[in-house]
């Protein structure tokens, strides 16, 4: 067994996933880091008509900087238009059906923390696969940690360098695959198989 520390992540990448459920690895959570912009924390990556398409959580800007901190703004309506947009997405996939009502329920939560929603999400998702990986949170702030350190492993900016098999997604034929998007996307598209799937990233 190996401990891993994983940030916490909106709807988080597949290779995300690869990483938090291999059975060798025991998870920590981090939560006190100072929350870094333009990331998977509050981003998530889908396939849209024209592409890869990033769905922001707007944050406040309230000078408070560690992640459990980190309080989600509401001002603008971004919990419609992010499921909006995951229906456009992913209506014509073929397992969007099955998973609608759990995916829906993340988007009537009212979380104050991103932190939380994050977790909620997480605990929909584990639903989904039918999992049930257990994982803690850390308690302080370590540059150095002792656990394998996945803080920056997740570049939101940069091509994946996990790597994965091409699988068909709803706009392969026109735009060509896209790799390591949302794990909504690999559980809309591949449905009970997204397991195994996961089970075979390097």
């Amino acid at each position: 067994m190996q401990n891993i520390l994983l940030p916490v992540f909106y709807l988080p990448p597949i290779s995300w996933f690869s990483v938090f459920l291999d059975p060798e690895n025991e998870i920590v959570f981090e939560q006190f880091e100072n929350f870094p912009k333009q990331t998977y924390r509050n981003r998530a990556n889908i396939y849209g008509a024209n592409g890869k398409l990033s769905l922001i959580i707007p944050i406040n800007h309230n000078g408070k900087r560690e992640m459990k901190d980190i309080e989600i703004s509401y001002r603008e309506d971004w919990r419609t238009l992010h499921w909006k947009s995951i229906k456009t997405a992913y209506q014509s996939s073929p397992y969007f059906e099955y998973y609608e009502d759990k995916f829906r329920k993340l988007f009537d939560l009212n979380e104050k923390y991103l932190l939380d929603f994050n977790l909620k999400g997480l605990e929909i998702i584990q639903q989904i696969l039918k999992t049930e990986k257990a994982h803690s949170l850390n308690g302080e702030y370590i540059k150095e940690p002792n656990e394998i350190n996945f803080r920056e492993k997740f570049s939101a900016k940069q091509p994946s360098e996990f790597q994965m098999e091409e699988y068909y997604q709803t706009f392969t034929d026109k735009l060509g695959f896209l790799k390591d998007l949302s794990i909504l996307d690999l559980i809309c598209n591949k449905g009970p198989e997204s397991l195994t799937y996961i089970k075979n990233i390097k």
